[in-house]
């Protein structure tokens, strides 16, 4: 990798920024670049560096954008390419490329609604295993840096909401600890429709079953509503906030990880 491209992926990583790193891992015979040879692909398809060039590059550019759109992944791009496609690329002759991708940059992104005990234990916790996190609280008591020191705070009416949180993509979580029941609600029905690779929510059986009430009766899916995390976390019998975080956090980097979340959540009840 060269100094321009590590210059670069410094930048992403310090604005938060993504783009997609593609890297030749593999190489057989005749081939454009050499192992090493390193590659940015950023939203909207602008480059930085080169793996090649030609119909092989486009190709590979063509990966990074759909891991792009996913918002977090990684493969391996393979290509063979024949004589004629070869010269196209500037080698002598046919060879094979292995092309490694991934996305870059982006922190997983945790977002808590709701600055409260347990809100605050969470973002704690979450700050502490590598998430970018941001919680919002229309009180201004909770939301503010000398509550939560970790990360972003915003403090805003629901009305305001939705201009201001982050945008979610494919790896974003986001956690539903309000100060109340229809509160609670009111947040559900503002994020269907958002991707997530995660929303879990706080609260009884008994409280469940009143906001998925209540939201059914105001049009919201239940697909949507079967998607999310009732009650929230993995089910170690916490009671303190701290405890309620270190539950919540385990489910989240579960699926982060790629674990069965639902074999977890049963092998605790």
């Amino acid at each position: 990798m060269d100094s321009v491209i590590s210059r670069r992926l410094a930048g992403l990583y310090d604005k938060g920024q993504a783009a997609v790193l593609c890297m030749v891992v593999e190489e057989s015979g005749s081939t454009p670049r050499s192992t090493g040879s390193s590659m940015l692909v950023f939203p909207g398809g602008a480059i930085e560096g080169t793996v090649g060039g030609g119909v092989t590059e486009h190709r590979v550019i063509e990966k990074a954008l759909e891991l792009l759109k996913k918002g977090t992944g990684s493969l391996v791009y393979r290509e063979t390419l024949s004589a004629t496609e070869a010269a196209l690329e500037g080698a002598a002759c046919g060879g094979s490329m292995g092309i490694y991708l991934e996305v870059v940059g982006r922190r997983r992104e945790l977002v808590i609604f709701g600055g409260g005990h347990v809100g605050r234990a969470i973002a704690r916790l979450g700050d502490m295993t590598g998430f970018a996190v941001t919680v919002w609280d229309e009180r201004e008591e909770f939301a503010n840096p000398e509550h939560i020191p970790w990360g972003k705070t915003l403090c805003c009416s629901l009305e305001e909401l939705p201009g201001r949180m982050p945008v979610f993509h494919g790896d974003t979580y986001a956690v539903i600890v309000t100060r109340g029941h229809a509160l609670d609600a009111d947040v559900v029905k503002l994020l269907e429709g958002r991707e997530a690779a995660y929303m879990g929510m706080i609260g009884s059986r008994r409280k469940i079953a009143f906001v998925r009430e209540r939201l059914l009766g105001q049009g919201v899916s239940p697909e949507f509503l079967d998607g999310i995390f009732q009650p929230v976390g993995l089910p170690i019998g916490a009671e303190t906030p701290e405890e309620i975080a270190v539950s919540v956090m385990a489910e989240i980097v579960a699926a982060a990880r790629g674990a069965d979340v639902q074999a977890l959540r049963n092998a605790g009840q």
